[in-house]
């Protein structure tokens, strides 16, 4: 069944690339709202942004949504991670500026408040997009994969040349309360070096040791170090379950990713949409059906 906050949350911090304060309400909504942000700061145009991947504008960084106005909200995919582990379908989130605040730079803070308020369940059965076949989306050394699984699960691989984080892999299933537990905490992360190239182009205005891990040449910067020795891939596999959400409704599949970001996060749902053999609209009043597992309708893309 679909489900809801019991009660709407406040959040104030500030967006990690435009540096400003930013506050956020995020309210229940009736069955079959799906997630929407209202920009309460915009007047005299179309306020409203369906959290859905084809309103995604930008995955520089960060994801971006808009409407057909070009108002628009970014670094949307920690929040939506959030909601989306914690198991909510209906939610319309109130925010005075362009940005979701960044808060640690993780979901952790949204997953604290969503705890504490609780969900309540809606007289509505869930909807449920179940992989039927494989997708493939590739660029260069890097791919996305969608394909059968009897649960949503994500797994991805990652290869950096810096000591701290070298080659790791990890998967996980986004059931009985593992996204709280095995990823809502794992911050976003960034290269000292980067840093000022990033800001002289304007991004990363609000970026600091208290919302980022920071990577010297060979160490973390941090003074607390890392919440885990994985925490970079379980980041990555965060803002995969956040940039995923943004279909519409649960996937009932394996999602990998070896290298993979915002961009092709964001491929890989149309080139899912675009492919209408393989996939299927459910619901959890139904049971599932294990998922074939040919390569019929295999699709694959390449840049």
């Amino acid at each position: 069944m679909q489900h809801t906050l019991k009660s709407l949350i406040h959040f104030h911090g500030v967006g990690l690339h435009g540096g400003q304060p930013v506050a956020m309400i995020v309210r229940p909504a009736p069955a079959n709202h799906g997630i929407h942000f209202v920009r309460t700061d915009v007047s005299g145009k179309n306020n409203i942004i369906p959290a859905l991947w084809n309103h995604v504008t930008d995955t520089k960084l960060c994801t971006v949504i808009s409407n057909d106005d070009k108002v628009s909200v970014g670094t949307v995919e920690h929040l939506m991670a959030a909601l989306h582990g914690c198991h909510i379908d209906n939610a319309l989130i109130e925010i005075n500026g362009p940005e979701v605040p960044i808060m640690d730079g993780s979901s952790l803070a949204f997953v604290h408040e969503i705890e504490r308020v609780g969900l309540i369940k809606q007289d509505a059965p869930r909807h449920i997009i179940r992989i039927l076949d494989d997708i493939i989306v590739r660029d260069g050394d890097k791919m996305v994969t969608l394909s059968p699984a009897p649960e949503s699960t994500f797994s991805g691989e990652i290869d950096f040349n810096h000591p701290m984080i070298g080659r790791q892999n990890y998967q996980t299933e986004i059931v009985n309360g593992n996204f709280p537990h095995e990823l809502a905490e794992c911050r976003t992360f960034g290269f000292e070096k980067e840093v000022q190239y990033l800001r002289s182009i304007g991004l990363a205005r609000g970026g600091s040791l208290n919302n980022a891990i920071v990577l010297g040449e060979d160490n973390v910067l941090n003074p607390q170090g890392l919440r885990r020795p994985d925490e970079f891939i379980r980041h990555k596999l965060l803002d995969a379950v956040g940039d995923l959400a943004l279909a519409g409704a649960r996937i009932q599949g394996r999602y990998h990713g070896v290298k993979a970001g915002h961009d092709m996060n964001n491929r890989i749902l149309h080139a899912l949409f675009a492919n209408s053999g393989a996939w299927e609209w459910t619901t959890d009043n139904v049971i599932p059906l294990t998922p074939h597992l040919s390569t019929r309708n295999r699709e694959m893309i390449r840049a």
